[in-house]
Formats: structure tokens, C-alpha cells, sequence
């Protein structure tokens, strides 16, 4: 379970007093010092937390005075006609954005923009980026493979492990979002994908520490290499080039660096133009490569319960 950090959640309470209307447009919110003393926390916390405010435009300094609500944090602009707020909504618009933009470019205020209102109004719905971030991967986790369920445990991790990938595909994000697996996010849906892994591994002798590791590996070979489909979408947007292009403008350079003498094994591989590195496939092939050392450890365990 993610804890958010200390200077997100003063934030969030301040911004709740402002959202309420204890807090109003030029009102002083808590100095630094009275965050300090009211929440415990040290001095670098309480500078974050006002930090965090003025970033979102709810909060200004005036000299003389401190940090005080701004004048259009406690209004809300008219939302236009067809794009009233609701938390599906916001959810589906944030999803959009970064789908397009990457997840660096989310924020409250960049989402409130696509709506043509406030800030403020969009944390009447949800209260923070970080959950607005959850809500989301829950949004994507709550579809499932399609078809009929296949038979026997090795088809259904395919079918599993597939569906992820093209998850991770379509949602470039998704995967960094979800990396943390010491610290998993507190996703029902996510857990109905756990769920379905793990009972494709039932009943084949198993322990439940074999079971969760099997499925944490599978996840985790996923995510790491669907960080290469964010990796290549951010590159894309940076360069303005597609990954052959980008290949086909560094050939000389590379052709200068793969001389024989220097690098024997990759020059000869890559001498010709027969390979082609797709993400896809190398995700088919590693997939593949791990579901056999599982296959592995099945038929162990299989043998020595027979031999019992």
C-alpha cells in the first residue's frame, strides 16, 4: 500500500478548508511554523505542503501577511455545456490526456483546463493527483481477457500475461504507475487480475509462496519491459521520430562503432538487416522463456508428489 507523503497530506487538508469555505479568497492559511506545531512535521514539510498550494494556483504570498488563499481558488468557473463534472469523467479525460501526453503532464490544473473550470471544482471529486493516478489504473484494470477461458494453467497465464501487455500498450503509463510491487496499489480490479492468475495455479501442488511468486514474476517481467513502451512513446514525442527512423539517422555513427576488432560478436550479429527489435515479439519471447521455467518447477513438483 502506497503512503502518501507527509506534505501531500497537509496539502490536501488545507485544500479541503478551501474547498469547504472555512478558508476564503484572501484568508491566511496556516504559516509554516503552525504546520510545524499543528501536524508535528519539520520545517522543509511545511515549506512543501504551501509550496505544493501556490503551484496549483489556490494559494499566493503577499508581503507583509504570509500565504493567503488567492482570489480564484474559492471560485469556480462555468463549465461548459456537455462537460459537466463528474469523477467518470475526470477520470476519462485525465486517461486521454496522458495517453497522449505521458503521465509527466497530468495535473489537477492541466485536467481542470480541458474542462474549462477550476481547480477546486475538480478536487470536489477527487481529492489528490495520486489518487486521481489510482482511479485510473483502476479504470483500465476493470475490463478482462475476452473469449472463452482456456483450458490448463500455462494457456491461461498466456492468455493473462497477453492481456497485461496489450494494456501496458495501449496505456503507455500504466506500467509506472503500477511498478511498485513491495508497495502495491490499492486497486480492486488490479487484484481481480491477481486473482485470475492465481487461480490458473491452483491445484498443482504448489505452496502459496511458489503461487504468489509466479505471479509476481510474471507481472514484474510485464512491467519492466512495458517501461520500454513509455521509454519509446516519450522519445517519440521528444525527437518527432518513430524508432526506425531514429535508427535509420544513427547508422552512421553506429557503423563507425560495430568494427570487428572492437566488437567481434556484434558486428557479425548485426551485419545484416535480418534483425528487427519489436517490443511485441520480445515480450512473446521472454513470455515464453518464463512460463518454461515455471513448466519447470510444475513438473517437479508434480514428481515429487508421485513419488510419495
Amino acid at each position: 500500500m502506497t503512503t502518501e507523503p507527509p506534505y501531500l497530506r497537509i496539502a490536501g487538508e488545507i485544500r479541503r478548508r478551501i474547498a469547504t469555505g472555512e478558508l476564503g479568497p484572501g484568508d491566511p492559511v496556516p504559516s509554516t511554523r503552525r504546520i510545524t506545531q499543528e501536524w508535528g512535521v519539520a520545517m522543509a514539510t511545511a515549506t512543501k505542503a504551501l509550496g505544493a498550494l501556490r503551484q496549483e494556483g489556490l494559494v499566493r504570498a503577499v508581503p507583509g501577511i504570509g500565504t493567503v488563499v488567492a482570489e480564484s481558488g474559492g471560485r469556480e468557473r462555468a463549465t461548459p455545456p456537455g462537460r459537466q463534472l463528474s469523477r467518470e469523467r475526470i477520470i476519462r479525460a485525465a486517461i486521454e490526456l496522458v495517453d497522449t501526453e505521458g503521465l509527466a503532464a497530468l495535473s489537477m490544473r492541466r485536467v481542470a483546463t480541458e474542462f474549462g473550470t477550476s481547480t477546486m471544482a475538480l478536487y470536489r471529486h477527487v481529492p489528490s493527483k495520486g489518487e486521481l493516478v489510482r482511479l485510473m489504473a483502476e479504470a483500465v484494470f476493470g475490463s478482462g481477457p475476452a473469449g472463452p477461458r482456456p483450458t490448463g494453467w500455462r494457456p491461461l497465464l498466456e492468455r493473462e500475461a497477453r492481456w497485461l501487455w496489450k494494456q501496458y500498450e495501449q496505456h503507455p503509463w500504466l506500467a509506472r504507475a503500477m511498478a511498485h510491487l513491495t508497495r502495491p496499489m490499492v486497486s480492486p480490479n488490479a487484484m481481480l487480475y491477481a486473482e485470475r492468475v492465481l487461480s490458473a495455479l491452483t491445484g498443482l501442488g504448489l505452496t502459496p509462496e511458489q503461487m504468489l511468486h509466479i505471479h509476481l514474476t510474471v507481472l514484474g517481467y510485464a512491467q519492466g519491459l512495458a517501461m520500454a513502451v513509455e521509454l519509446e512513446s516519450q522519445a517519440r514525442q521528444d525527437s518527432g521520430m518513430a524508432a526506425d527512423e531514429w535508427m535509420t539517422s544513427m547508422e552512421p555513427r553506429m557503423d563507425a562503432l560495430q568494427t570487428p576488432t572492437a566488437y567481434p560478436v556484434l558486428s557479425t550479429l548485426f551485419g545484416s538487416d535480418s534483425f528487427d527489435l519489436e517490443l511485441g515479439t520480445l515480450f512473446e519471447f521472454g513470455l515464453g522463456r518464463v512460463l518454461d521455467g515455471v513448466e519447470v518447477l510444475v513438473e517437479g513438483v508434480r514428481r515429487e508428489a508421485g513419488a510419495e
